[in-house]
């Protein structure tokens, strides 16, 4: 495994993501997702949210990463949870 650095972060990150992917598994099969439309301007599903949602996320940190030196990684990744919440919810 000596093609990527498995770091601690890389390793938490890569669970986290796994993690939501089995749940949205199991909530697809307990609760069958129904479009719906938020502030989004295209109706959705809870996959769709999700994906957008992760998207966004990588965007956030590219940017983050572009835009500052000073401040911590870790303020882009606060963004991005809450951004990811904010979608899930009303997205």
């Amino acid at each position: 495994m000596g093609w990527m650095a498995w770091t601690l972060p890389t390793a938490i990150f890569s669970s986290a993501v796994f993690v939501m992917l089995a749940l949205m598994a199991v909530l697809e099969t307990i609760y069958p997702t129904v479009l719906r439309k938020g502030f989004l301007p295209i109706e959705t599903t809870r996959g769709d949210r999700l994906f957008i949602g992760l998207l966004t996320s990588g965007f956030i940190h590219l940017f983050w990463l572009a835009g500052t030196e000073e401040l911590s990684l870790l303020w882009a990744s606060a963004i991005s949870v809450l951004w990811l919440a904010v979608l899930l919810r009303w997205g």
